[in-house]
């Protein structure tokens, strides 16, 4: 029968330990730099390119969500329905007044163009749903009507407007106003 003999870590053992760990630190710290400079400069993220969309292929009542500088964006074709129900709510006693004239362009009500992200908690909204047949955060319950106006739940504000502005009557420019 042998013994089963258990080696205690002597001094030689923890300096290895230790010197390996701090080997492996700096090497990462050396290699940070190296790696972080291939990211794009933040004057280039930050400016966000326009970004031209086809408005043709979008029905009336779609809604369309695409991207830029990195957040989704709804492009919500309007039914006359919802451009009413817009225009006709008692804005001045909502929670962030704003009349839906301010929110679209003259001339073009079918065409809003917002944030797809809620001001509460920054969760990506549904649309059509909710008592206002707007969009619908699931997170916490918080509702839009169809000019993306908080009507209901907890988010302090409404979707934010993004800069776009008409090429042409079937193409938006977002990034330009």
């Amino acid at each position: 029968m042998t013994a089963i003999t258990s080696e205690q870590p002597n001094r030689r053992d923890v300096l290895y330990l230790a010197t390996g760990a701090l080997a492996a630190v700096g090497t990462a710290a050396l290699v940070w730099p190296f790696i972080s400079q291939l990211n794009p400069d933040a004057g280039t993220i930050a400016a966000g390119f326009p970004l031209e969309v086809d408005l043709a292929p979008i029905a009336e009542g779609q809604v369309v969500k695409v991207f830029w500088r990195g957040q989704p964006i709804f492009i919500n074709h309007r039914t006359p329905k919802e451009i009413q129900s817009a225009q006709t709510a008692d804005w001045r006693s909502m929670r962030d007044p704003q009349p839906d004239s301010e929110r679209v362009k003259p001339g073009k009500e079918q065409w809003l163009v917002v944030s797809a992200i809620c001001t509460h908690l920054g969760c990506v909204p549904t649309e059509h749903q909710g008592n206002y047949d707007g969009w619908f955060c699931q997170c916490h319950g918080s509702q839009y009507d169809a000019s993306g106006r908080i009507r209901l739940g907890p988010a302090p504000l409404n979707l934010a407007l993004v800069p776009y502005k008409f090429a042409s009557d079937t193409q938006i420019i977002i990034g330009e106003t």
